[in-house]
């Protein structure tokens, strides 16, 4: 998976943007005094940008995060509606050099009432239980691979494959997302179950 450049924000920026986003946040507000927040560009959303916000004064620490630009803020709830959401309103610009992107994305930030796809592209991606011998290791390695566009058809849905951890199995899976960002699953093919991996936790 391609790093992630995330940027810290600083200084009077963060009880600005805690006053905006602060509103939209439940149960309990962050505190600026406490409060770090970092952000980073989203290619399909060339006029917003993605927040974390972490309170490090809760044990264990608070962790939110939001779609935002100046007068519009979109907190991530876990479930798909928030993106499709922005979409809708950015809209979303979605092209052959961001959809493998947005597809992490997408599935990084939404989780389903069972769980939560997880896309896998590096055996390294994997939260282990136990480490599983070389061997086992190097079979994983060799089987998965990068989110793959293989073409756009007629409508402008893009399809793709991706290799997905849910819960303790790896799948390879189709992926299409039509030009307004909806995503669905077919051809789900089964490749380990059982895996000895720590569990997706509930959503934060």
């Amino acid at each position: 998976m391609p790093q992630i450049d995330w940027e810290k924000i600083d200084g009077d920026e963060v009880p600005a943007l805690l006053d905006e986003i602060n509103p939209h946040i439940e149960p309990i507000p962050f505190n600026p005094d406490t409060t770090t927040i970092r952000r980073r560009k989203l290619p399909f959303y060339p006029d917003y940008v993605f927040l974390e916000l972490t309170d490090l004064s809760a044990i264990p620490s608070v962790r939110k995060y939001a779609v935002y630009k100046k007068g519009d803020v979109n907190v991530i709830n876990w479930t798909n509606q928030t993106i499709y959401d922005v979409n809708e309103k950015a809209p979303a610009k979605l092209d052959e050099k961001n959809i493998a992107e947005y597809i992490r994305f997408f599935f990084t930030y939404v989780r389903g009432r069972h769980g939560r796809f997880i896309v896998i592209e590096s055996v390294d991606e994997i939260h282990w239980k136990t480490e599983p011998p070389a061997q086992g290791r190097k079979v994983i390695q060799e089987m998965v691979g990068p989110v793959r566009l293989l073409g756009k058809e007629e409508d402008g849905t893009f399809s793709l494959e991706a290799f997905m951890l849910f819960k303790d199995s790896l799948f390879k899976t189709a992926v299409h997302v039509t030009p307004d960002g909806m995503v669905n699953l077919s051809d789900e093919e089964l490749k380990v179950e059982g895996m000895p991996i720590v569990q997706d936790m509930a959503a934060e």
